[in-house]
């Protein structure tokens, strides 16, 4: 099976599986200013993601930095992930942050990982069992970490992109944060976008907390206007614009990668003018 995407029914009827591993990628609290509605439940024999915590470089200079080889490598043994683990991330917004859990997983080279299409609402609303506490792991797995690097583009990448546009740049930031017709939610950051970017925002993509159909993901992606370059997403700091690649992913044939200093490091690092709308 290799869409992107699961269904509840798929991931219960699969619960028991020998190779499966269900990760919980939920965080406290967001930019985006979502709120979960179903406290600490949380779906049977699921291990949590410290997405903002062991899975982030300690020392990156901005938040949700992607990790070292080493840090993802040990954190995954330490959850008891194999090199042959199929494994399904969700987190309890529906989708939010668990298009990056998947996409960090392809960027160190897993194929086998794959998103809960509405989360945790949608396993509720389906009436599938759920616990007050996570599944406690004994035992190191066996994974192994392979950076692709072609997965991240660097600041000086999208700089030099700007003027070169090898590769088309969308922004999955709030209309009213890529046009800086509202403030920024970090304190001191900016408002405006990258020059040459274009604007697609995560929520766009969503209804309900679950990825619209094939065909509406087209029409809001306006895949008829999109050319054939490799397509390079951000947002705020790394995390919706994987939302909106996983929907690319999904109907388009383009190479993707992500920005993952986005907006954050962009908006604090450089002076060079923003295009307003």
């Amino acid at each position: 099976m290799l869409d992107p995407l699961v269904s509840s029914q798929w991931l219960n009827d699969n619960l028991n599986s020998s190779d499966l591993v269900v990760l919980d990628a939920s965080v406290p609290n967001n930019k985006a200013g979502l709120a979960p509605k179903f406290g600490s439940k949380k779906i049977k024999g699921s291990q949590f993601f410290d997405l903002k915590g062991s899975f982030s470089d300690p020392n990156g200079l901005f938040p949700n930095s992607f990790p070292s080889e080493e840090q993802f490598e040990n954190g995954c043994k330490s959850l008891g992930i194999n090199k042959s683990s199929c494994i399904v991330v969700y987190d309890n917004l529906g989708i939010y942050t668990s298009p990056r859990v998947w996409w960090m997983f392809k960027a160190m080279g897993h194929q086998k990982v794959h998103v809960l299409n509405g989360g945790l609402p949608s396993w509720i609303n389906d009436g599938f069992e759920t616990v007050e506490h996570f599944e406690s792991v004994n035992y190191k797995g066996d994974f192994e970490a392979q950076l692709q690097p072609e997965f991240l583009k660097s600041i000086d990448f999208v700089r030099s992109n700007i003027s070169e546009k090898s590769h088309l740049l969308i922004d999955a930031r709030s209309e009213g944060r890529f046009n800086g017709t509202i403030d920024e939610p970090r304190a001191g950051l900016r408002s405006g976008h990258i020059p040459n970017s274009i604007n697609i925002p995560f929520g766009s993509l969503l209804e309900n907390g679950t990825y619209k159909s094939r065909a509406e993901l087209k029409k809001v992606l306006k895949v008829s206007e999109i050319d054939d370059r490799p397509i390079v997403f951000s947002c705020g700091s790394g995390i919706t614009a994987c939302i909106v690649l996983l929907a690319a992913e999904l109907v388009l044939k383009n190479d993707t990668s992500i920005y993952d200093g986005s907006w954050t490091e962009y908006g604090s690092l450089t002076n060079e003018s923003t295009n307003y709308n």
